[in-house]
């Protein structure tokens, strides 16, 4: 931001990833928008509160005013309408919290209109993304009035991503959400190079986003299935799927999925190199997934409950077995214990009942 040395800095929300950051997080935050305003002094700088910015309770203060003390223009509460007569230019700012959302049209009447706005647009999330909230309602797209703005800035989705001709999401500078993998998705989805910010320009309409190098390299190597393995096979096809990542696994944030793997495959696997793995990554995530359970659509004449040696027989012919178990037999073998116990449990109420008569 410091080498393009725009007349406006917007920032759209969740600076933090929790309403109480770390010490460690806040002072590293507050040194670079120090940076950032002693090194552009006459540009303006906006910044609206997200989400994760956002304290449930009113009387709770945001982390974001600490940022005022260095000149900038924090919006964490009720919307405000900005105005830079210098630049001819007015912004409205609106976070996201309980307060009304206004009428989203330009406030003033300068040459140029921005919305600055976190929130989610209706209907625009990816399949992956992970921000959505509980009981959280889309803006609908006609609540923006697009045309009466020059620009539209909006904050919450962390792919960069483009509404309209005048409407973006920027994106996060970094893969930080709950779900950084499901984002690497929606940005190959979207041919999207990675985070980054927007350059735009009001007068031409020339817009530009600029790739920005992560501090960290995230790597989700091809899934494996472990269906008919064996412990040995599946330890020996997770070495070589990590021994297969390009450049290595040291110092990088990998995953690794594993698909249809049996609870007793998955304790009794290698845990000395899963652990040596763990040393050498930044971090190395071995995401193991139970087989699907196959269900059954009933059995018999309409109204019929399946009895319990319908259960048993169904879970057992569904159940993920090694390639060298008989099928059949482990099916009769599970229905001959059932009437063994079913044959006692019988037999014992039989006497139960004959010494109370």
């Amino acid at each position: 931001m410091i080498e393009l040395a725009p007349e406006i800095v917007l920032i759209g929300g969740d600076v933090f990833h929790q309403v109480r950051p770390t010490n460690t997080a806040i002072l590293h935050a507050y040194l670079q928008f120090a940076r950032l305003r002693a090194a552009l002094p006459r540009t303006e700088i906006v910044m609206v509160a997200g989400n994760h910015d956002t304290p449930r309770s009113t009387e709770t203060g945001s982390i974001l005013r600490l940022f005022a003390s260095l000149g900038l223009h924090v919006v964490d509460g009720e919307p405000r309408a900005l105005d830079f007569p210098s630049l001819d230019l007015s912004v409205l700012a609106v976070a996201d919290n309980q307060h009304e959302r206004p009428r989203l049209v330009p406030p003033g009447t300068h040459r140029w209109n921005v919305l600055l706005l976190h929130g989610e647009v209706e209907g625009m999330l990816g399949p992956f993304a992970a921000t959505h909230a509980m009981n959280a309602e889309g803006i609908p797209q006609d609540d923006l009035h697009p045309a009466r703005w020059n620009y539209i800035a909006l904050g919450h989705y962390h792919v960069y991503r483009r509404l309209s001709p005048n409407q973006f999401y920027s994106g996060s500078l970094d893969y930080t959400s709950t779900n950084v993998w499901g984002e690497m998705v929606e940005q190959q989805l979207a041919g999207v190079p990675g985070k980054g910010i927007i350059e735009h320009d009001l007068a031409t309409g020339q817009h530009t986003f600029h790739h920005l190098p992560t501090a960290r390299a995230f790597v989700d190597l091809p899934a494996l299935s472990a269906r008919g393995l064996t412990t040995e096979e599946v330890n020996e096809r997770v070495a070589a799927a990590v021994d297969a990542c390009p450049g290595g696994i040291d110092d990088k944030v990998v995953r690794l999925v594993v698909r249809d793997m049996p609870r007793h495959i998955t304790r009794q696997l290698d845990h000395r190199q899963l652990r040596e793995y763990r040393r050498r990554a930044l971090h190395f995530h071995l995401d193991t997934r139970r087989p699907e359970m196959i269900r059954s659509v009933g059995h018999g004449a309409p109204g019929r409950r399946p009895s319990l040696a319908d259960f048993v027989r169904d879970k057992l012919r569904e159940r993920f077995v090694a390639a060298d178990v008989d099928r059949d037999a482990l099916v009769e073998l599970g229905l001959r214990y059932l009437r063994d116990a079913e044959e006692r449990e019988g037999a014992a109420t039989s006497s139960l009942l004959g010494v109370e008569n």
